[in-house]
Protein backbone atom coordinates (compact mmCIF):
# COMPACT_ATOMS: atom_id res chain seq x y z
CA UNK A 1 0.00 0.00 0.00
CA UNK A 2 2.84 2.44 0.78
CA UNK A 3 4.07 2.65 -2.81
CA UNK A 4 0.65 3.93 -3.97
CA UNK A 5 -0.16 6.20 -1.03
CA UNK A 6 0.95 9.61 -2.31
CA UNK A 7 0.42 11.29 1.02
CA UNK A 8 3.88 12.43 2.08
CA UNK A 9 3.07 15.89 0.79
CA UNK A 10 0.22 18.30 1.44
CA UNK A 11 -1.92 19.99 -1.18
CA UNK A 12 -1.38 23.76 -1.15
CA UNK A 13 -3.56 25.62 -3.65
CA UNK A 14 -3.40 22.67 -6.04
CA UNK A 15 0.33 21.97 -5.67
CA UNK A 16 1.80 19.06 -3.70
CA UNK A 17 4.45 20.47 -1.35
CA UNK A 18 6.48 19.32 1.64
CA UNK A 19 7.85 21.02 4.73
CA UNK A 20 10.76 20.30 7.03
CA UNK A 21 8.46 19.99 10.05
CA UNK A 22 6.45 16.76 9.99
CA UNK A 23 3.53 15.05 11.70
CA UNK A 24 4.02 11.37 12.53
CA UNK A 25 0.84 9.45 11.75
CA UNK A 26 0.48 6.39 13.98
CA UNK A 27 -1.57 3.24 13.83
CA UNK A 28 -3.49 3.44 17.13
CA UNK A 29 -3.56 -0.34 17.38
CA UNK A 30 0.17 -0.69 17.98
CA UNK A 31 1.74 2.78 17.90
CA UNK A 32 3.58 2.07 14.65
CA UNK A 33 4.42 5.19 12.62
CA UNK A 34 2.83 4.72 9.20
CA UNK A 35 3.56 8.09 7.56
CA UNK A 36 5.35 11.40 7.89
CA UNK A 37 3.18 14.31 6.79
CA UNK A 38 4.29 17.95 6.40
CA UNK A 39 2.97 20.41 8.98
CA UNK A 40 1.35 23.51 7.50
CA UNK A 41 2.49 26.77 9.07
CA UNK A 42 0.95 30.23 9.33
CA UNK A 43 2.50 31.34 6.02
CA UNK A 44 0.99 28.29 4.31
CA UNK A 45 -2.43 29.14 5.71
CA UNK A 46 -2.18 32.73 4.49
CA UNK A 47 -1.01 31.58 1.05
CA UNK A 48 -3.85 29.04 0.85
CA UNK A 49 -6.34 31.82 1.60
CA UNK A 50 -4.77 34.21 -0.92
CA UNK A 51 -4.81 31.57 -3.65
CA UNK A 52 -8.20 30.27 -2.50
CA UNK A 53 -9.76 33.66 -3.21
CA UNK A 54 -8.53 33.27 -6.79
CA UNK A 55 -9.70 29.68 -6.77
CA UNK A 56 -13.20 30.75 -5.74
CA UNK A 57 -13.45 32.87 -8.88
CA UNK A 58 -12.24 29.94 -10.99
CA UNK A 59 -14.72 27.57 -9.34
CA UNK A 60 -17.64 29.97 -9.75
CA UNK A 61 -17.03 30.04 -13.51
CA UNK A 62 -17.22 26.25 -13.84
CA UNK A 63 -20.43 25.25 -15.58
CA UNK A 64 -22.86 22.87 -13.94
CA UNK A 65 -21.74 20.22 -16.44
CA UNK A 66 -18.08 20.74 -15.51
CA UNK A 67 -18.77 20.51 -11.77
CA UNK A 68 -20.84 17.36 -12.24
CA UNK A 69 -18.14 15.80 -14.41
CA UNK A 70 -15.39 16.52 -11.87
CA UNK A 71 -17.44 15.06 -9.02
CA UNK A 72 -18.39 11.94 -10.96
CA UNK A 73 -14.80 11.37 -12.11
CA UNK A 74 -13.61 11.72 -8.50
CA UNK A 75 -16.21 9.15 -7.38
CA UNK A 76 -15.08 6.80 -10.15
CA UNK A 77 -11.43 7.19 -9.11
CA UNK A 78 -12.30 6.24 -5.54
CA UNK A 79 -14.48 3.35 -6.70
CA UNK A 80 -11.53 1.90 -8.61
CA UNK A 81 -9.37 2.14 -5.46
CA UNK A 82 -11.86 1.08 -2.77
CA UNK A 83 -9.40 -1.33 -1.20
CA UNK A 84 -6.70 1.34 -0.86
CA UNK A 85 -9.11 3.84 0.69
CA UNK A 86 -10.46 1.27 3.17
CA UNK A 87 -6.95 0.21 4.18
CA UNK A 88 -5.98 3.84 4.71
CA UNK A 89 -9.00 4.58 6.92
CA UNK A 90 -8.43 1.50 9.03
CA UNK A 91 -4.67 1.91 9.25
CA UNK A 92 -4.65 5.50 10.52
CA UNK A 93 -7.86 5.37 12.57
CA UNK A 94 -9.98 3.27 14.88
CA UNK A 95 -12.23 1.53 12.40
CA UNK A 96 -12.13 -2.15 11.59
CA UNK A 97 -11.62 -3.03 7.95
CA UNK A 98 -15.32 -3.88 7.67
CA UNK A 99 -16.30 -0.49 9.11
CA UNK A 100 -13.79 1.22 6.81
CA UNK A 101 -15.29 -0.39 3.72
CA UNK A 102 -18.68 1.00 4.66
CA UNK A 103 -17.20 4.47 5.03
CA UNK A 104 -15.64 4.28 1.57
CA UNK A 105 -18.98 3.21 0.11
CA UNK A 106 -20.68 6.15 1.80
CA UNK A 107 -17.99 8.55 0.58
CA UNK A 108 -18.57 7.50 -3.02
CA UNK A 109 -22.29 7.99 -2.54
CA UNK A 110 -21.77 11.42 -0.94
CA UNK A 111 -19.77 12.61 -3.96
CA UNK A 112 -22.23 11.14 -6.45
CA UNK A 113 -25.13 12.82 -4.64
CA UNK A 114 -23.15 16.07 -4.80
CA UNK A 115 -22.92 15.67 -8.57
CA UNK A 116 -26.66 15.09 -8.81
CA UNK A 117 -27.52 18.05 -6.59
CA UNK A 118 -25.39 20.33 -8.76
CA UNK A 119 -28.04 20.19 -11.48
CA UNK A 120 -30.68 21.22 -8.94
CA UNK A 121 -28.90 24.39 -7.85
CA UNK A 122 -31.51 26.86 -9.00
CA UNK A 123 -33.69 29.69 -7.75
CA UNK A 124 -37.33 30.66 -7.99
CA UNK A 125 -39.49 33.29 -9.64
CA UNK A 126 -40.97 35.97 -7.38
CA UNK A 127 -44.37 37.68 -7.64
CA UNK A 128 -43.41 41.31 -7.19
CA UNK A 129 -46.93 42.33 -8.19
CA UNK A 130 -48.28 40.93 -4.92
CA UNK A 131 -47.62 44.43 -3.53
CA UNK A 132 -49.83 47.21 -4.88
CA UNK A 133 -48.08 49.50 -7.31
CA UNK A 134 -45.64 46.86 -8.59
CA UNK A 135 -47.69 45.42 -11.43
CA UNK A 136 -44.88 46.22 -13.87
CA UNK A 137 -42.18 44.35 -11.95
CA UNK A 138 -41.10 40.75 -12.45
CA UNK A 139 -38.10 38.87 -11.13
CA UNK A 140 -36.50 35.91 -9.45
CA UNK A 141 -33.76 34.85 -7.06
CA UNK A 142 -30.82 32.55 -7.69
CA UNK A 143 -28.24 30.75 -5.60
CA UNK A 144 -24.62 31.77 -6.10
CA UNK A 145 -21.37 30.42 -4.60
CA UNK A 146 -20.43 31.90 -1.25
CA UNK A 147 -16.70 32.02 -2.10
CA UNK A 148 -13.87 30.59 -0.02
CA UNK A 149 -14.77 28.01 2.64
CA UNK A 150 -12.64 26.62 5.46
CA UNK A 151 -13.58 23.11 6.59
CA UNK A 152 -12.24 21.60 9.82
CA UNK A 153 -12.80 17.86 10.17
CA UNK A 154 -12.37 15.28 12.98
CA UNK A 155 -10.67 11.88 13.15
CA UNK A 156 -13.63 9.55 13.50
CA UNK A 157 -14.82 9.57 9.87
CA UNK A 158 -11.62 10.74 8.17
CA UNK A 159 -12.91 10.24 4.63
CA UNK A 160 -16.68 10.67 4.47
CA UNK A 161 -16.85 13.72 6.75
CA UNK A 162 -14.31 15.41 4.48
CA UNK A 163 -16.40 14.38 1.46
CA UNK A 164 -19.46 15.94 3.11
CA UNK A 165 -17.70 19.29 2.99
CA UNK A 166 -15.68 18.96 -0.21
CA UNK A 167 -18.43 17.49 -2.43
CA UNK A 168 -21.06 20.17 -1.73
CA UNK A 169 -18.45 22.95 -1.87
CA UNK A 170 -17.44 21.93 -5.40
CA UNK A 171 -21.07 21.38 -6.41
CA UNK A 172 -21.92 24.93 -5.32
CA UNK A 173 -18.95 26.45 -7.18
CA UNK A 174 -16.76 27.35 -4.21
CA UNK A 175 -13.10 27.02 -3.28
CA UNK A 176 -12.27 25.19 -0.06
CA UNK A 177 -9.42 24.78 2.41
CA UNK A 178 -9.60 21.59 4.47
CA UNK A 179 -7.82 21.20 7.78
CA UNK A 180 -8.10 17.51 8.63
CA UNK A 181 -7.40 15.99 12.03
CA UNK A 182 -3.67 15.69 12.62
CA UNK A 183 -4.11 12.08 13.74
CA UNK A 184 -5.93 10.98 10.57
CA UNK A 185 -4.76 13.20 7.67
CA UNK A 186 -4.04 10.42 5.15
CA UNK A 187 -7.62 9.80 4.05
CA UNK A 188 -8.21 13.51 3.38
CA UNK A 189 -5.03 13.76 1.32
CA UNK A 190 -5.98 10.67 -0.65
CA UNK A 191 -9.40 12.20 -1.33
CA UNK A 192 -7.67 15.37 -2.54
CA UNK A 193 -5.70 13.22 -4.98
CA UNK A 194 -8.97 11.85 -6.32
CA UNK A 195 -10.18 15.37 -7.09
CA UNK A 196 -6.86 16.34 -8.64
CA UNK A 197 -7.06 13.29 -10.91
CA UNK A 198 -10.67 14.23 -11.72
CA UNK A 199 -9.53 17.55 -13.16
CA UNK A 200 -10.38 20.00 -10.39
CA UNK A 201 -8.63 23.28 -11.30
CA UNK A 202 -5.65 24.36 -9.21
CA UNK A 203 -6.22 26.89 -6.41
CA UNK A 204 -9.73 25.54 -5.77
CA UNK A 205 -8.62 23.04 -3.09
CA UNK A 206 -6.02 23.02 -0.33
CA UNK A 207 -5.59 20.31 2.31
CA UNK A 208 -3.48 21.59 5.21
CA UNK A 209 -2.50 19.13 7.94
CA UNK A 210 -1.46 21.39 10.76
CA UNK A 211 -1.87 22.27 14.40
CA UNK A 212 -4.79 24.47 15.39
CA UNK A 213 -2.49 26.45 17.66
CA UNK A 214 -0.51 27.62 14.61
CA UNK A 215 -2.94 27.83 11.70
CA UNK A 216 -6.38 27.65 13.32
CA UNK A 217 -6.85 31.33 14.13
CA UNK A 218 -5.59 32.42 10.71
CA UNK A 219 -8.03 30.16 8.91
CA UNK A 220 -11.14 30.97 10.93
CA UNK A 221 -10.64 34.71 11.45
CA UNK A 222 -9.42 35.84 8.04
CA UNK A 223 -11.99 38.17 6.42
CA UNK A 224 -11.48 36.61 2.96
CA UNK A 225 -12.90 33.33 4.28
CA UNK A 226 -16.66 33.52 3.81
CA UNK A 227 -17.72 30.37 5.66
CA UNK A 228 -16.48 27.97 8.32
CA UNK A 229 -17.74 24.38 8.22
CA UNK A 230 -16.68 22.64 11.44
CA UNK A 231 -17.30 19.18 12.85
CA UNK A 232 -16.00 18.65 16.37
CA UNK A 233 -16.60 19.46 20.02
CA UNK A 234 -18.77 22.18 21.51
CA UNK A 235 -16.00 24.06 23.33
CA UNK A 236 -13.87 24.32 20.17
CA UNK A 237 -16.94 25.33 18.18
CA UNK A 238 -17.68 28.11 20.65
CA UNK A 239 -14.09 29.34 20.39
CA UNK A 240 -14.26 29.33 16.58
CA UNK A 241 -17.52 31.29 16.67
CA UNK A 242 -15.94 33.93 18.91
CA UNK A 243 -13.03 34.42 16.48
CA UNK A 244 -14.71 34.00 13.10
CA UNK A 245 -16.11 37.48 12.67
CA UNK A 246 -18.93 38.19 10.24
CA UNK A 247 -19.09 35.04 8.15
CA UNK A 248 -21.33 32.02 7.75
CA UNK A 249 -20.96 29.19 10.26
CA UNK A 250 -22.04 25.57 9.89
CA UNK A 251 -21.21 23.46 12.93
CA UNK A 252 -21.92 19.92 14.05
CA UNK A 253 -20.80 19.84 17.68
CA UNK A 254 -21.58 16.34 18.88
CA UNK A 255 -24.23 14.89 21.13
CA UNK A 256 -25.18 12.62 24.00
CA UNK A 257 -27.69 10.51 22.15
CA UNK A 258 -30.54 8.63 23.86
CA UNK A 259 -32.62 5.67 22.78
CA UNK A 260 -36.02 4.88 24.27
CA UNK A 261 -37.22 1.26 24.39
CA UNK A 262 -40.92 0.92 25.20
CA UNK A 263 -42.51 -2.24 26.56
CA UNK A 264 -44.00 -3.24 23.19
CA UNK A 265 -40.65 -3.12 21.37
CA UNK A 266 -39.08 -6.13 19.68
CA UNK A 267 -36.20 -6.84 22.09
CA UNK A 268 -33.95 -8.66 19.63
CA UNK A 269 -34.16 -5.89 17.00
CA UNK A 270 -33.71 -3.13 19.58
CA UNK A 271 -30.71 -4.82 21.17
CA UNK A 272 -29.01 -5.47 17.83
CA UNK A 273 -29.51 -1.88 16.71
CA UNK A 274 -28.40 -0.34 20.01
CA UNK A 275 -25.30 -2.52 20.35
CA UNK A 276 -24.25 -1.51 16.86
CA UNK A 277 -25.08 2.13 17.60
CA UNK A 278 -23.16 2.18 20.87
CA UNK A 279 -19.98 0.39 19.82
CA UNK A 280 -19.52 1.24 16.11
CA UNK A 281 -16.04 2.74 15.63
CA UNK A 282 -15.34 2.06 19.32
CA UNK A 283 -18.12 4.46 20.26
CA UNK A 284 -16.31 7.39 18.65
CA UNK A 285 -19.38 8.55 16.82
CA UNK A 286 -21.31 11.79 17.23
CA UNK A 287 -24.68 10.01 16.95
CA UNK A 288 -23.64 6.87 18.82
CA UNK A 289 -25.97 5.61 21.54
CA UNK A 290 -24.90 6.83 24.98
CA UNK A 291 -28.08 6.50 27.07
CA UNK A 292 -30.88 3.91 26.86
CA UNK A 293 -34.18 4.38 28.68
CA UNK A 294 -36.16 1.14 28.95
CA UNK A 295 -39.75 0.89 30.14
CA UNK A 296 -39.67 -0.98 33.46
CA UNK A 297 -41.84 -3.94 32.34
CA UNK A 298 -39.21 -4.78 29.73
CA UNK A 299 -36.11 -3.73 31.60
CA UNK A 300 -34.91 -7.07 33.06
CA UNK A 301 -35.23 -8.94 29.76
CA UNK A 302 -33.61 -6.10 27.83
CA UNK A 303 -30.68 -5.83 30.22
CA UNK A 304 -29.98 -9.55 30.02
CA UNK A 305 -30.19 -9.52 26.22
CA UNK A 306 -27.96 -6.50 25.66
CA UNK A 307 -25.27 -7.73 28.06
CA UNK A 308 -25.23 -11.10 26.31
CA UNK A 309 -25.05 -9.54 22.84
CA UNK A 310 -22.29 -7.12 23.89
CA UNK A 311 -20.26 -9.98 25.35
CA UNK A 312 -20.26 -11.61 21.90
CA UNK A 313 -18.42 -8.71 20.25
CA UNK A 314 -14.94 -9.59 19.01
CA UNK A 315 -12.28 -7.03 20.00
CA UNK A 316 -8.88 -7.08 18.37
CA UNK A 317 -6.96 -6.64 15.13
CA UNK A 318 -8.63 -4.02 12.93
CA UNK A 319 -7.72 -5.89 9.76
CA UNK A 320 -9.29 -9.19 10.83
CA UNK A 321 -12.64 -9.87 9.17
CA UNK A 322 -13.86 -11.30 12.48
CA UNK A 323 -13.18 -8.14 14.52
CA UNK A 324 -16.21 -6.10 15.57
CA UNK A 325 -14.43 -3.28 17.42
CA UNK A 326 -10.96 -1.83 17.25
CA UNK A 327 -8.99 0.54 19.53
CA UNK A 328 -9.69 4.11 20.47
CA UNK A 329 -7.83 6.70 18.46
CA UNK A 330 -5.10 7.29 21.08
CA UNK A 331 -4.03 5.92 24.43
CA UNK A 332 -4.90 9.31 25.93
CA UNK A 333 -8.51 8.87 24.79
CA UNK A 334 -8.66 5.35 26.18
CA UNK A 335 -7.38 6.61 29.54
CA UNK A 336 -9.98 9.41 29.48
CA UNK A 337 -12.77 6.85 29.06
CA UNK A 338 -11.24 4.65 31.76
CA UNK A 339 -11.18 7.57 34.21
CA UNK A 340 -14.80 8.53 33.49
CA UNK A 341 -16.04 4.97 34.00
CA UNK A 342 -13.97 4.50 37.17
CA UNK A 343 -15.34 7.77 38.53
CA UNK A 344 -18.91 6.68 37.82
CA UNK A 345 -18.36 3.33 39.52
CA UNK A 346 -16.81 5.00 42.56
CA UNK A 347 -19.99 7.10 42.79
CA UNK A 348 -22.30 4.07 42.79
CA UNK A 349 -22.66 2.97 39.17
CA UNK A 350 -22.75 -0.75 38.39
CA UNK A 351 -20.67 -2.18 35.56
CA UNK A 352 -22.50 -5.05 33.84
CA UNK A 353 -19.71 -5.82 31.38
CA UNK A 354 -16.45 -4.34 30.14
CA UNK A 355 -15.00 -1.57 32.28
CA UNK A 356 -11.38 -2.44 31.44
CA UNK A 357 -8.66 -0.82 29.35
CA UNK A 358 -5.93 -2.67 27.48
CA UNK A 359 -3.58 -0.09 25.94
CA UNK A 360 -5.59 1.88 23.40
CA UNK A 361 -8.45 -0.62 23.62
CA UNK A 362 -11.37 -0.12 26.00
CA UNK A 363 -13.76 -3.04 26.28
CA UNK A 364 -17.43 -2.46 25.34
CA UNK A 365 -18.99 -1.33 28.59
CA UNK A 366 -22.54 -1.23 29.96
CA UNK A 367 -23.32 0.77 33.09
CA UNK A 368 -26.41 1.04 35.27
CA UNK A 369 -27.32 3.09 38.34
CA UNK A 370 -25.42 6.08 36.96
CA UNK A 371 -25.99 9.46 38.62
CA UNK A 372 -27.98 11.51 36.08
CA UNK A 373 -25.96 14.62 37.00
CA UNK A 374 -22.57 12.98 36.54
CA UNK A 375 -20.22 14.00 33.74
CA UNK A 376 -20.52 10.61 32.04
CA UNK A 377 -24.31 11.05 31.83
CA UNK A 378 -24.39 14.74 30.90
CA UNK A 379 -21.49 15.22 28.47
CA UNK A 380 -20.58 13.64 25.16
CA UNK A 381 -18.62 10.50 26.05
CA UNK A 382 -17.26 9.53 22.60
CA UNK A 383 -16.25 6.05 23.65
CA UNK A 384 -17.58 2.46 23.88
CA UNK A 385 -19.80 2.95 26.93
CA UNK A 386 -23.59 2.87 27.14
CA UNK A 387 -25.79 3.68 30.15
CA UNK A 388 -29.03 1.77 30.90
CA UNK A 389 -31.87 3.27 32.92
CA UNK A 390 -35.33 1.97 33.80
CA UNK A 391 -38.28 4.37 33.32
CA UNK A 392 -41.94 4.13 34.25
CA UNK A 393 -43.33 5.45 30.98
CA UNK A 394 -42.66 7.48 27.84
CA UNK A 395 -43.10 10.78 29.68
CA UNK A 396 -40.22 9.99 32.00
CA UNK A 397 -38.10 8.74 29.10
CA UNK A 398 -38.65 11.95 27.12
CA UNK A 399 -37.89 14.14 30.13
CA UNK A 400 -34.62 12.30 30.82
CA UNK A 401 -33.69 12.23 27.14
CA UNK A 402 -34.06 16.02 26.90
CA UNK A 403 -32.19 16.69 30.16
CA UNK A 404 -28.82 17.35 28.49
CA UNK A 405 -27.41 20.30 26.58
CA UNK A 406 -27.17 18.36 23.31
CA UNK A 407 -29.77 17.46 20.70
CA UNK A 408 -28.38 15.78 17.58
CA UNK A 409 -30.30 12.52 17.15
CA UNK A 410 -32.42 10.16 19.24
CA UNK A 411 -34.03 6.77 18.74
CA UNK A 412 -37.24 5.15 19.94
CA UNK A 413 -38.39 1.53 19.68
CA UNK A 414 -42.15 0.95 19.74
CA UNK A 415 -45.01 -0.52 17.69
CA UNK A 416 -47.39 2.21 18.86
CA UNK A 417 -47.69 5.00 16.28
CA UNK A 418 -49.36 7.39 18.73
CA UNK A 419 -46.46 7.06 21.15
CA UNK A 420 -43.93 7.32 18.34
CA UNK A 421 -45.46 10.58 17.09
CA UNK A 422 -45.59 11.96 20.61
CA UNK A 423 -41.87 11.28 20.99
CA UNK A 424 -41.21 12.85 17.59
CA UNK A 425 -42.98 16.01 18.74
CA UNK A 426 -41.46 16.27 22.22
CA UNK A 427 -37.88 15.04 21.85
CA UNK A 428 -35.53 18.03 21.41
CA UNK A 429 -33.34 16.49 18.73
CA UNK A 430 -32.55 17.27 15.10
CA UNK A 431 -33.35 13.71 14.04
CA UNK A 432 -35.69 11.07 15.51
CA UNK A 433 -35.17 7.47 14.39
CA UNK A 434 -38.22 5.25 14.97
CA UNK A 435 -37.34 1.57 15.48
CA UNK A 436 -33.70 2.40 14.86
CA UNK A 437 -31.00 3.60 17.19
CA UNK A 438 -29.82 7.21 17.14
CA UNK A 439 -26.93 5.98 15.00
CA UNK A 440 -28.73 5.98 11.68
CA UNK A 441 -27.98 8.35 8.83
CA UNK A 442 -28.07 8.46 5.07
CA UNK A 443 -25.88 10.98 3.31
CA UNK A 444 -28.75 12.71 1.52
CA UNK A 445 -30.78 13.62 4.61
CA UNK A 446 -30.50 16.90 6.53
CA UNK A 447 -28.13 16.28 9.42
CA UNK A 448 -27.63 18.55 12.39
CA UNK A 449 -28.85 19.25 15.87
CA UNK A 450 -30.56 21.49 18.36
CA UNK A 451 -29.13 23.24 21.43
CA UNK A 452 -25.37 22.71 21.82
CA UNK A 453 -25.25 20.16 19.01
CA UNK A 454 -24.64 22.79 16.40
CA UNK A 455 -25.65 25.38 13.84
CA UNK A 456 -27.10 24.64 10.40
CA UNK A 457 -27.52 21.33 8.60
CA UNK A 458 -25.26 19.03 6.60
CA UNK A 459 -26.37 16.36 4.15
CA UNK A 460 -25.46 17.15 0.56
CA UNK A 461 -28.48 19.20 -0.59
CA UNK A 462 -28.58 21.10 2.68
CA UNK A 463 -24.83 21.71 2.78
CA UNK A 464 -25.08 23.20 -0.70
CA UNK A 465 -27.76 25.57 0.57
CA UNK A 466 -25.47 26.58 3.43
CA UNK A 467 -22.60 27.10 0.96
CA UNK A 468 -24.51 29.45 -1.33
CA UNK A 469 -25.93 32.95 -1.09
CA UNK A 470 -29.17 34.28 -2.54
CA UNK A 471 -29.25 37.09 -5.07
CA UNK A 472 -32.55 38.75 -5.95
CA UNK A 473 -33.10 40.12 -9.46
CA UNK A 474 -36.02 42.45 -10.25
CA UNK A 475 -36.98 43.94 -13.62
CA UNK A 476 -39.09 47.08 -13.80
CA UNK A 477 -40.86 46.98 -17.15
CA UNK A 478 -42.59 49.61 -19.25
CA UNK A 479 -39.77 51.98 -20.25
CA UNK A 480 -40.41 51.31 -23.94
CA UNK A 481 -43.70 53.14 -23.67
Amino acid sequence: MEQTLLTKKMLLAGEWVTREKKISVENPQNGEIIAQIPVANKEDALFAIEEGVKGAKIASRLSVFERMSILNRAANWIEERKRLFAQTISLEGSKTIREARKEVKRCIQTIRISAEETRRLHGKTLSFDQMEGNENRIGYYQRLPIGLIVAITPFNDPLNLVAHKLGPAIAAGNAIIIKPSTVTPLSALLLAEAFEQAGLPKKVLSVLPGHSSEIGDVLVSHPAVRMISFTGGYEVGKEIASKAGVKKLSMELGSNSPCIVLKDAEIKEAVESIVSGAFWAAGQNCIGVQRVYIEEELYADFEEAIVYRTSQLQIGDKFSEKTDMGPLITKKEAIRIENLVDEAISNGAHCLCGGKREGTYYLPTILTNVDAESKIAKEELFGPVVILDSVKNLSEAIKKSNDVSYGLQAGIFTKNLDLAFRAIKELEYGGIMVNDSSDFRIDAMPFGGMKQSGIGREGVEFSIQEMTELKVICFRLGYAH
